[in-house]
């Protein structure tokens, strides 16, 4: 017999990077006493990296088992139609201690013929920064192939990139086929498609420990961009609190931006699980049989079937994602 679904914690997926450091530790007590700590994965299907529960009777079962266990209870009927026993997002906590590569992903088409793989279209929102620094998204100039190319060669890339300076609260879409690096000194939340798949086409010269540069992808990376992008990157929203307030909204997925001030109760009409990540406070979720508490950090998985809880809290920010 089955166990009934309840909101689901995971176990979190950690990730070394050569520009990583020590916020997600220090700042949401993640496990581990690594200096280059760059990713908390936080729900995963990425093969390999599988998210495994980390509360309540289902503890221990990875998510793919829960996927194909609880199918559309778990997704939602028109997710499970489409996406069958596939998750389709995944969700991380980043934190960049020095700048990521300059890079960008495929597209759902490209992907699929090249990696047997979703593209990867993704948001961020940006829950700490240093003062200066910056999100590199788009160029600061009208690009075509051919000027592109030459930068590449030249190695004058960065001169052609589009920096923007950021805070706390903002929020920027990076479709696929877009250019794009997280700067030094930014943590911040990701909501993506489910996949792995990058292009670096930059990674500022750098070298390891052995001296060797990290690959380079510039041979494939040329067919996946997409020159004719709007500048419509960045995110405006409201903050109404106590009301999910839209964030970004697009065919992979519906983000939406909550301050909670006082006790709200929920009904969830998506037809989707929901997603929610804790980016400042702390709350408590509460369904009929289950009680959760959801601390700065940490991310939660409401399963479809559930269709009413309540959050309780005097003071929380959260992100409420679903497809």
């Amino acid at each position: 017999m089955k166990n009934h679904l309840y909101p689901l914690k995971f176990r979190p997926i950690l990730k070394d990077k050569i520009w990583g450091g020590q916020k997600l530790n220090q700042q949401f007590n993640k496990d581990s006493k690594s200096q280059l700590l760059g990713e908390s994965w936080e729900i995963s299907t990425v093969p390999e990296d599988v998210s495994v529960v980390a509360n309540g009777n289902l503890k221990g079962e990875s998510l793919q088992e829960l996927l194909e266990d609880y199918k559309s209870d778990l997704l939602g009927e028109q997710n499970y139609k489409r996406f069958g026993n596939d998750f389709p997002l995944l969700i991380k906590f980043i934190d960049a201690k020095q700048d990521l590569s300059i890079q960008l992903h495929p597209d759902d088409e490209l992907a699929k013929k090249r990696h047997n793989s979703f593209g990867k279209t993704e948001m961020w929102y940006v829950m700490q920064a240093d003062k200066d620094a910056n999100l590199i998204v788009g160029f600061n100039q009208k690009v075509d192939k051919k000027r592109y190319l030459k930068h590449l060669k030249d190695k004058t890339l960065p001169q052609i990139l589009n920096y923007d300076k950021v805070k706390e609260g903002d929020v920027y879409f990076i479709e696929a086929g877009r250019v794009h690096a997280i700067g030094a000194g930014v943590l911040l939340a990701e909501i993506q498609q489910t996949s792995d798949v990058t292009y670096r086409v930059y990674d500022w010269d750098r070298v390891d420990d052995e001296g060797n540069e990290r690959e380079l992808h510039n041979a494939i990376a040329i067919d996946a961009f997409n020159f004719d992008m709007k500048d419509d990157f960045r995110v405006t929203y409201r903050k109404d609190k106590n009301v999910s307030n839209e964030m970004v909204c697009c065919p992979f997925f519906t983000t939406n931006f909550i301050e909670i001030a006082s006790d709200m109760e929920k009904s969830n009409g998506y037809d989707s699980f929901l997603i929610y990540m804790c980016v400042d406070g702390q709350v408590e979720v509460s369904t009929g049989n289950s009680t959760t508490i959801l601390s700065k950090g940490e991310t939660l998985l409401i399963p479809a079937a559930i269709k009413n809880y309540k959050l309780k809290t005097d003071y929380a920010k959260l992100l409420e994602v679903y497809v």
